[in-house]
């Protein structure tokens, strides 16, 4: 007979659920006897949080909202919890439906009661929380981290796990070697993901401050940013090369002048442009230097 097929994380925490491995078929403290698939209503106070959970911002008014309809419709998602001793419960995912549930005045909660090591717990909370969403990118970059480090994962089998490329985890994962404040403000959504990750491609984290207190102030567009960092990405010409310019620039104004036999000054714009005043007394200096030019031809 073939092996079973393993279940895929990237099926979802259903995924997960449906293994039998972490089901109870029999428990104590519930009402009834939970078996595979089944649901039990569990008192509140018996249920303690995830500390594997990901999730650290809950809106405040988001929860009242689900509190709101939890009061009129009652939780129509089960959570889903481990058996602990001492007939406690321990959440497994569902946190935002638990906390709405206790805003809302519940006793009890409908969950599906499963048995899970913290390994599996904690891969089980993780991918839940990528699925949503609701997740702002630092909450969903963390999640990779922490499956990646702390479920000894690569790239590639994390991919595989959740059902996304290796350049989607690659350019969440980049974002958390950006400067706390910019993290921060991605969190809080003051910036946008395209913002970020124009940001990460300046090397310099000065710089990307500079531009991050840009985009704040003058409301910088994401296109703005990525020209902005393209810009900052130009090597910045060196000692020798800054003076060899100048040299040059210096005999060309002075050739010019001599040639015109008039004072000439060499005038350079922000954007790279410039142009080349030259000075005239009189019409009649004017006229001269004009016939000067026109039989210069293209030697200046």
């Amino acid at each position: 007979m073939a092996n079973p097929k393993k279940s895929a994380l990237g099926r979802g925490l259903s995924a997960l659920l449906e293994n039998e491995d972490t089901d109870i078929t029999g428990s104590t403290g519930v009402s009834g006897k939970a078996t595979v698939g089944s649901i039990a209503e569990i008192s509140i106070s018996k249920i303690e949080a995830n500390p594997f959970q990901p999730r650290t911002r809950f809106e405040s008014n988001a929860l009242e909202e689900l509190a709101e309809s939890i009061r009129t419709h009652g939780v129509i998602q089960p959570v889903t919890v481990r058996k602990m001793g001492n007939d406690t419960f321990q959440l497994i995912s569902g946190e935002r439906r638990f906390r709405a549930s206790q805003l809302a005045g519940l006793n009890t909660v409908p969950a599906y009661v499963r048995v899970a090591n913290d390994q599996t717990m904690l891969e089980m909370a993780l991918v839940e929380n990528i699925q949503r969403e609701d997740l702002n990118p630092i909450e969903v970059a963390v999640s990779y981290k922490r499956l990646i480090e702390e479920c000894e994962l690569t790239h590639e089998g994390l991919s595989e796990k959740i059902s996304k490329s290796r350049s989607n985890i690659t350019n969440f994962l980049r974002l958390l070697k950006l400067p706390p404040e910019i993290q921060m403000a991605l969190t809080k959504g003051t910036i946008s993901m395209g913002h970020a990750r124009a940001l990460i491609n300046i090397k310099d984290e000065q710089k990307q401050l500079e531009i991050f207190e840009r985009i704040i102030d003058e409301v910088l567009s994401v296109r703005d940013v990525e020209n902005l960092a393209r810009q900052a990405k130009r090597p910045a010409p060196s000692k020798n090369d800054t003076a060899q310019k100048k040299e040059y620039y210096k005999d060309a104004k002075y050739g010019i002048s001599q040639r015109l036999n008039a004072k000439v000054d060499l005038k350079f714009l922000p954007n790279g442009n410039g142009k080349i005043v030259i000075d005239f007394v009189n019409e009649h200096d004017l006229n001269r230097i004009v016939e000067l030019l026109k039989s210069t031809g293209n030697n200046y």
